[in-house]
């Protein structure tokens, strides 16, 4: 039952959110005309905003806490969510797949050029999400700073294309073997670390990449960057910007389904189970035979040569780079994408790039108060399903007696 008790901590919470907002605001200050306004409407709209959502998440938890109650009397069984009934069965899987396809085909046809420009950039961090997802998801190993392997990846087209005019094709290999290069580079100084320890060596890896080419002016042109970096080729034919934007777009979609291929390929791979028996206790790996080592490495190697191959898309698709595009907040980004989508599912790690990239871009008609909206649907977000957007599914195994088999 919602007791008034419960009413009471709701009210202090709103009046509280009230207090915390009250100088962002209801304050405002305008520096020519020297005046102070006051916007107590906001302080309102706050308040009874946070009472609100306040109220429903202890509903939500009393309905958990019924839901429990019931299931433990036996009265209650539960039922598989409707995404993951979707996911295991491949035929609804196809479906969706074939119906998503087909969207993403006809969406530049039905859109203006800058919400082509928009989505490519989403499905960029749709395969940096799953470049991730590779080391955090799978492999469960914290990287912090995976912003350094996409940085390889767009510095080394753009110098290669800077002093050798070498083109966007044979650049795209070359970054990713360079990404993987510099992924195995940071294995082997991590590969007994492990948790908050292992977040802090990569983190500083990131920084470390990200200072050096800021610094090394003659390597990197500094913080001036790099310019006039070429668009990707098509078969010599010069294209206009929206033509250029429309191919980038479309080589973009093959590139997502060429790694969702290769994620899940590797995920039903021995390496791939290596990876889950890693994540899941590192001790009772090792007693079972698996290199740690090699596992660790190839984590690490696989995630970064995502990353270098969006680095080198990166770099033509915006013929401008600097280091002021690779700071840790681009990390954080990747990493809450894998986190919101649900850690280790690929599926989840799509809707949860296409949620954090194209949510702030629409919240723009909040103008000012859209980061504020778009922190709220996070944290509530985590409240509510902290698993993430579509959990990843588990393998389960039942064992029934030997006349029956081993069903899987």
């Amino acid at each position: 039952m919602f007791s008034l008790q419960q009413l009471k901590k709701s009210l202090l919470v709103s009046l509280w959110f009230a207090f915390l907002t009250f100088p962002l605001l209801v304050i405002r200050v305008d520096p020519i005309e020297r005046t102070v306004q006051w916007r107590w409407e906001n302080m309102a709209l706050v308040a009874i905003g946070s009472f609100l959502v306040s109220l429903l998440v202890r509903l939500f938890y009393l309905h958990q806490e019924h839901r429990r109650t019931r299931k433990a009397a036996g009265k209650l069984v539960d039922r598989e969510p409707l995404i993951q009934v979707i996911l295991r069965e491949p035929k609804y899987l196809y479906t969706l797949s074939g119906v998503m396809l087909i969207c993403a085909l006809i969406f530049p046809h039905l859109f203006s050029t800058y919400q082509t420009n928009i989505m490519i950039t989403a499905l960029m961090y749709v395969m940096l999400g799953l470049g991730l997802n590779i080391v955090v998801g799978l492999a469960g190993l914290l990287d912090l700073g995976y912003v350094a392997f996409y940085a390889v990846g767009a510095y080394s087209y753009a110098l290669l294309n800077y002093h050798f005019d070498i083109g966007f094709w044979l650049a795209l290999p070359i970054g990713a073997l360079l990404a993987a290069l510099f992924g195995v580079l940071l294995g082997f100084p991590v590969l007994r670390l492990r948790g908050d320890y292992l977040a802090i060596v990569t983190l500083g890896f990131g920084e470390i990449i990200r200072l050096i080419l800021e610094n090394w002016n003659e390597f990197s042109q500094g913080p001036s960057g790099i310019s006039n970096i070429s668009r990707p080729g098509l078969f010599g034919i010069e294209l206009s910007l929206d033509g250029a934007i429309l191919y980038l777009y479309y080589l973009m979609i093959a590139l997502v389904i060429f790694t969702i291929f290769v994620v899940n390929r590797l995920q039903d791979s021995r390496i791939g189970r290596a990876w889950v028996a890693l994540r899941e206790d590192e001790i009772a790996c090792q007693a079972m035979g698996i290199d740690k080592r090699k596992t660790k490495l190839t984590a690490f190697a696989l995630g970064a040569t995502w990353a270098g191959m969006v680095g080198v898309i990166f770099a033509a698709k915006t013929t401008f780079i600097n280091p002021a595009s690779f700071t840790f907040l681009e990390s954080a980004i990747i990493l809450c994408i894998v986190v919101l989508g649900g850690m280790g599912s690929i599926f989840g790690v799509i809707v949860g790039a296409l949620i954090l990239i194209l949510l702030p871009e629409y919240l723009r008609a909040l103008s000012d108060y859209r980061m504020l909206a778009f922190g709220a649907v996070l944290v509530t977000m985590m409240i509510f399903r902290p698993q993430g957007v579509v959990a990843n599914i588990r393998r389960s195994y039942q064992f029934k007696s030997q006349s029956q088999g081993v069903r899987r």
